[in-house]
């Protein structure tokens, strides 16, 4: 009944129309809900950030109960633009679990802490998560410690009063698979072993050698520069070898001594005094 020149007239009867076609709209969200359903791919999402940061960037967990302590760390490792602070823990238990939800390539952690200690902590990290290396800061009061953690997997040993130099080259080494005993960490676990009930300093640099003695020349090699501190790439560049080669060397070497990790390895190649050349000038430098 309407009039063709009225042109408002068909939306004025329209409005009465259009529950009628609020049904295909009610109908549409069926069809966005493939959108609302995207919230399941952020699982995933959830466990990316161990591989959101640039390719080369060696992540770190800091763990040390002392505020001041963790800020000295993460500002002596921020001088090395490589190397990315992904968390910071106060005790041994929330720091295995930050290893758990951040998979660093390195933990730090202090050997006394509330709750759980840096031992149990890095056997726990050991165990549980064995792809992030572990390091220890220690102080000179802490020998005892030291051992246990040998133990326990760690394969980087930290003086706190040592230099600042020292903690970025012994996480860059634990990262790189190399274990890193701080100069003053070796000579004191060499003499604290000494010291102990196992037998004096010259019994176990004997029953070291003896136990090196069953080694190739070669592995003799290999296991002097693991006394240095050095990767199996460095290695490999340093006797001229397939860095797959040096991997398979330094497997026989910690069978053959009977230990079950670089650091105690290196450990005992101090014992023997088996010690690596300098390196070339090139490296010096």
């Amino acid at each position: 009944m309407t009039r063709p020149g009225t042109p408002r007239a068909p939306h004025t009867t329209r409005p009465d129309e259009t529950p009628a076609y609020t049904a295909p709209a009610e109908a549409t969200p069926a069809h966005t809900t493939p959108a609302h359903t995207t919230p399941a791919y952020t699982a995933p999402a959830d466990e990316t950030p161990a591989y959101t940061t640039p390719a080369g960037t060696i992540r770190v967990l800091i763990a040390d109960d002392e505020p001041m302590i963790r800020a000295g760390v993460r500002a002596v490792l921020a001088t090395d633009p490589d190397i990315e602070v992904v968390a910071e823990a106060a005790d041994g238990h929330e720091a295995v679990e930050l290893v758990r939800a951040h998979r660093p390539h390195v933990a730090v952690l202090d050997v006394r802490m509330p709750r759980t200690n840096g031992i149990e902590a890095a056997a726990e990290i050991r165990r549980t998560l064995p792809a992030t290396g572990v390091v220890m800061l220690t102080t000179f009061g802490e020998d005892d410690y030291i051992l246990r953690a040998l133990g326990c997997g760690a394969a980087g040993f930290l003086i706190k009063s040592g230099e600042p130099e020292e903690l970025v080259a012994g996480v860059r080494a634990v990262a790189d698979g190399a274990a890193y005993l701080s100069p003053k960490v070796a000579a004191r676990v060499v003499a604290h072993l000494a010291s102990t009930g196992a037998g004096a300093l010259a019994g176990r640099q004997a029953a070291a050698r003896e136990r090196v003695a069953g080694l190739t020349p070669r592995e003799r090699e290999v296991l002097s520069h693991l006394g240095g501190g050095l990767s199996n790439g460095q290695i490999a560049r340093r006797l001229h070898l397939v860095e797959g080669t040096v991997k398979a060397h330094v497997s026989s070497v910690l069978a053959r001594l009977g230990v079950d990790n670089r650091a105690a390895a290196a450990v005992v190649a101090h014992e023997a005094g088996i010690l690596p050349p300098p390196p070339p000038p090139a490296e010096q430098r």
